[in-house]
């Protein structure tokens, strides 16, 4: 299922947002700029090498904030940033900017130890944004569980594009990371050459839904309901 929007709408500019996705996007296009050789070298000092991560040097610790700013290719960058686009505004509208800028990167430092938890003797890089994305999916599904997801979903040969309730898109999405993350830990090698980080998808997921309301202690700003608003 391929989230196209979702029939909520941020009463405020999501400027931390959107600043986030021009961050990874320039960096994105750093990479570009770069030879095989040099995009090997940058990836192996500012993605998250779990071998190399040692919780008790904190010279070793900025991995686990560079690596969610990194992707390794077009779709990986282009898939991430559509759907922080899609779901991140409406977090930071709860949440405030100052709170959601730190929930993001604590969502994503937390998904990147969990990741180095189940893979720590691993030399192949993690990176891209998509633990920090399933922290704001874990809030998101605790705030506005009654939102909806307009998804296209392929079935058969005809395309079809339904509204899906966010609790079920985002509670679907999450047990087929778990269902992933455990079948490769049962499979020989499998976490290590699977190329998806399924353990940094669980993991950030559960930090935002420990860190979600935590994060709007004190906070004023009522929640959004899809009732307030036009679903056109």
């Amino acid at each position: 299922m391929l989230p196209l929007r979702d029939t909520l709408h941020s009463r405020s500019l999501p400027v931390v947002t959107w600043g986030i996705v021009l961050v990874n996007a320039a960096v994105f296009l750093y990479e570009l700029s770069l030879s095989p050789a040099g995009l090997q070298r940058f990836f192996h000092r500012y993605a998250l090498l779990p071998s190399a991560l040692v919780i008790s040097e904190p010279s070793t610790w900025f991995p686990l904030i560079s690596h969610m700013f990194l992707h390794g290719g077009w779709l990986h960058f282009i898939s991430n940033m559509w759907i922080l686009f899609i779901f991140g505004d409406n977090v930071e509208d709860r949440m405030g900017r100052i709170r959601y800028l730190l929930f993001y990167l604590l969502g994503g430092a937390a998904a990147g130890l969990v990741q180095v938890f189940f893979t720590a003797q691993s030399n192949i890089p993690s990176l891209g944004a998509s633990g920090a994305i399933a922290a704001v999916f874990g809030a998101y599904i605790l705030f506005y569980p009654r939102a909806r997801v307009i998804s296209f979903v392929p079935l058969f040969i005809l395309p079809w594009i339904m509204e899906i309730p966010a609790w079920i898109y985002l509670g679907l999405w999450f047990i087929s990371q778990l269902f992933s993350g455990l079948w490769a830990l049962g499979t020989a090698g499998g976490l290590a050459s699977s190329g998806i980080a399924w353990w940094a998808h669980i993991g950030g997921f559960v930090a935002g839904l420990l860190l979600a309301f935590p994060f709007t202690l004190g906070q004023r700003k009522p929640p959004i309901y899809p009732y307030q608003y036009p679903q056109g």
